[in-house]
């Protein structure tokens, strides 16, 4: 038997029987990938330290990764499906590897958000191939529980970056948070090597690359302006950006509108399951990366957890969305996808409820309900829609399919980072000033405070140090016989003790009541997105886009058989998709025959009812 795989996934005749192996394969890529985002939440600090990084930099070395791989999925995914998929997924690991290792060399922030952003290309290549490998692999009959595994992963990896950032800077600096994504990335080439097996479409058609190019310039303006507008105001920059996607969109919608191959066909989205599926993906996403984005903070700051301690803090979300997923597979089937994903929304704003709750007397037990019914949250919604989604798309174009979902999770946790850390950032500052008032802190002391929570803490900080060195300062003319010196010192000493700590408590309890405000008002966002979503997603029973809910909750033989998009791709199709669509029909054409008494308005209404 041949080391490397070299079969097409197309030309078997029955289900790939590694396919387990390769999903863990592909799981191992999309978790690394993830992990690069939330590892960074922990490391940011040693990093800005080490590297003397601003806000600004800080930013940027943050979203110099989501830029490009928001903006390069949908037209990379395109390619993917055209040339080869498993190929998209290893020369992806190479760049993510290549961008790792220049990230842990280089020593200033220029040179880190670069390797930052030839790692958001990797991940671009990577996420909408893990998607189309896996959709191309399992039979339809298996694919929901395969996403379902996909998705936990993706769950897992949001708690397990800090819990590994935290264990590695225990002992190792910050460049170890990039390093350890090497071993990984080269792991998971020779499992895509030895287990994924080839993938790509069947059709010869020419790539719309015009499409494509449009649809980079567009999302890769839109993920600038969001992050821009809210970190560093509405200037030039950020209009620009606003005024290019806006166009890019414009030019987008109608290019693939005319075009007789899109590289997207924009017509999906008047499919209220497939619209419903990436609006909840969307804002799960703003909600989950919005609130990680700032319990990180509180947790280390506020609670003063170190970076393992801060990690380990969060695996009840992680443990929570395996439990979630779970629950997935058993309602779905039997109550609909829309009451399942519904629940799950309605579970993701009930956490952000609980979170607005948060003072500045809380400790890390206020947080344990919120991070597990979040988790719940998201094993609930997330693996029914992009399930959904991928079902959208024929064989031919998974990897566009793919890098729809990851688009729309992208988009989402861009928004949530930039809105709800808006948000924080100033009403952080509003009830900082509210706190220090009356406190004769100098001006440009308290700007440094306001600037964030760990700004806050180090002007906390300086207060202290200056009067540890007054009280030094009184020791030495204690010694020296200066009794009316040593009083004054003692006494501008005590002052400024006095006004650190109350600095100090005054930054958390305003970043805590600064919390509670963000999670409310995304609360209220993700309730009111709730709500559209329900009205969106078609009920059990009823069909959107020639799919039904009976269609996909049926027997295997049934499932494989229907007259979703997976049969419309024709030879695109795996062989033994065709071959199972065969033996399933030539069997239920049996059964009827050897019927009694069925007339043929009761077989019309059955075939009907199954979707074939």
């Amino acid at each position: 038997m041949r080391l490397v795989r070299t079969e097409p996934v197309e030309g078997t005749t029955r289900p790939y029987a590694r396919r387990w192996w390769a999903l863990l394969v592909l799981c191992l890529s999309l978790l690394i990938i993830v992990m690069a985002n939330t590892a960074l939440t922990v490391a940011a600090p040693d990093m800005t330290q080490d590297l003397g990084l601003s806000s600004a930099d800080l930013q940027w070395v943050i979203d110099g990764y989501t830029v490009p791989y928001a903006a390069l999925m949908l037209l990379l995914g395109a390619i993917g499906d055209k040339y080869s998929r498993r190929g998209a997924l290893v020369l992806g690991l190479v760049v993510f590897g290549a961008g790792s290792v220049a990230g842990s060399l280089v020593g200033s922030a220029t040179g880190v958000i670069a390797a930052r952003a030839v790692m958001g290309v990797g991940a671009a290549l990577i996420m909408p191939a893990t998607l189309s490998l896996l959709a191309a692999t399992f039979p339809r009959a298996e694919r929901a529980k395969a996403i379902t595994l996909w998705t936990a992963t993706a769950g897992l990896a949001i708690a397990a970056g800090p819990l590994v950032a935290g264990a590695l800077l225990e002992n190792h600096g910050w460049a170890s948070t990039f390093l350890i994504n090497v071993p990984i990335a080269a792991l998971a080439i020779i499992g895509a090597l030895v287990l994924v097996p080839p993938s790509k479409a069947g059709h010869h058609d020419r790539i719309d690359y015009v499409g494509g190019l449009l649809s980079v310039v567009w999302i890769g303006a839109l993920v600038y302006m969001i992050i821009e507008g809210p970190h560093f105001g509405w200037g030039v920059k950020a209009v620009t950006a606003a005024v290019a996607a806006g166009l890019g969109l414009v030019l987008f919608v109608g290019w693939e509108l005319r075009h007789p191959r899109p590289v997207l066909d924009v017509r999906r989205f008047t499919q209220r399951r497939f619209a419903g599926s990436n609006l909840a993906v969307a804002l799960f996403f703003l909600a989950v990366f919005g609130a990680f984005y700032y319990l990180t903070q509180h947790l280390q700051f506020v609670l003063g957890y170190d970076a393992l301690d801060t990690g380990l803090r969060m695996l009840p979300l992680a443990g929570a969305v395996f439990v979630g997923s779970a629950l997935t597979g058993y309602f779905t089937p039997r109550v609909g996808m829309k009451v399942t994903v519904t629940a799950g929304m309605v579970g993701g704003t009930a956490a952000l409820a609980l979170l607005s709750q948060v003072d500045s007397g809380s400790s890390y037990g206020s947080f344990v309900a919120p991070l597990v019914v979040l988790g719940l949250a998201i094993g609930l919604a997330l693996s029914p829609c992009t399930d959904a989604i991928m079902g959208a798309f024929p064989e031919a174009e998974l990897g566009v399919g793919g890098a729809v979902n990851d688009t729309s999770l992208e988009l989402g946790g861009s928004l949530g980072i930039a809105i709800l850390g808006s948000l924080l950032s100033t009403s952080y500052a509003s009830h900082l000033t509210d706190a220090t008032n009356g406190s004769k802190l100098p001006a440009g002391a308290l700007s440094q405070a306001q600037d964030s929570v760990g700004a806050g803490y180090q002007v906390a900080q300086a207060i202290g140090t200056q009067a540890q060195q007054l009280a030094a300062q009184a020791s030495q003319a204690a010694s020296a016989g200066n009794t009316g010196q040593v009083a004054e010192l003692k006494a501008q000493a005590t002052q400024l003790a006095q006004g650190a700590r109350q600095m100090a408590d005054a930054v958390g309890s305003s970043f805590s009541d600064a919390v509670a405000h963000t999670s409310l008002i995304g609360a209220v966002i993700l309730g009111v997105g709730t709500v559209l979503v329900a009205v969106l997603l078609p009920g059990k029973g009823s069909g959107d886009g020639g799919r039904t809910e009976e269609t996909e909750t049926e027997p295997e033989s049934e499932l494989e058989s229907d007259s979703g998009p997976e049969s419309e791709s024709g030879a695109d199709a795996p062989a033994w998709s065709s071959k199972s669509s065969k033996s399933s029909k030539s069997s239920e054409a049996s059964k009827s025959s050897e019927e009694s008494g069925s007339s043929e308005s009761d077989d019309a209404s059955e075939l009907t009812r199954t979707g074939r």
